[in-house]
């Protein structure tokens, strides 16, 4: 499977993700999560197996970034890993040399995971079945942006990636009803990130 594919084991937190993802996808009602985790917490992979259980259902999935180079990393992680399994990925952003080919091929149903920026959700982007649309650092979008991409599907579910770890009761305040998944530990040898201040590249004065 996809999973097994991978070149390390899930983190308990990132398998509780995933299973709350899935539970979501087999539910009735419309999923909105907030997926949170530090960077290298292995929040991709989580993404990775959400949009690989969408495609199985036979529906299409969208993952968006803020930044073209960011779409550019996503879309070379998840071809790599969903392609030998069956899963035909592209990635899309504004003025690339085959932006109206890739369009056309989207609504043709001919890919089943977009990659990209705010192009996804263009006006003149039609999905074939949209079920899954993915946010990439949410807190760079505008909720109308967000909106426009989730309209693409009649009944889309949303997920929404951050790196910046919110306690689970403020996240409810935040994001309304929000369901929240938090993946605290990291994989195995993989090591957390730093955040450092250097003085003489500030602009306050500390």
């Amino acid at each position: 499977s996809c999973i097994d594919s991978f070149s390390f084991t899930l983190t308990e937190d990132q398998n509780t993700a995933v299973d709350e993802i899935i539970k979501d996808l087999h539910s009735s009602k419309i999923m909105y999560r907030l997926v949170q985790g530090e960077v290298g917490s292995g929040k991709t992979f989580v993404s990775i197996i959400s949009l690989y259980a969408n495609f199985l259902a036979g529906y299409q999935g969208t993952l968006m970034a803020p930044t073209e180079i960011l779409a550019r990393q996503h879309y070379e992680s998840l071809k790599k890993q969903l392609e030998p399994f069956g899963v035909r990925v592209c990635v899309l952003y504004s003025a690339m040399d085959e932006e109206k080919k890739i369009k056309q091929m989207i609504a043709n149903n001919e890919f089943d995971v977009i990659v990209g920026t705010h192009a996804l959700f263009s006006q003149d982007v039609d999905y074939c079945k949209l079920g899954l649309v993915i946010a990439d650092e949410q807190h760079r979008f505008g909720v109308r942006q967000r909106q426009a991409l989730r309209n693409k599907g009649e009944f889309s579910d949303f997920i929404l990636m951050s790196a910046t770890p919110i306690p689970r009761t403020l996240a409810s305040s935040l994001y309304g009803d929000m369901d929240v998944s938090s993946i605290a530990s990291f994989p195995a040898g993989r090591k957390g990130c730093k955040t450092y201040l250097i003085r003489k590249n500030s602009v306050v004065d500390i």
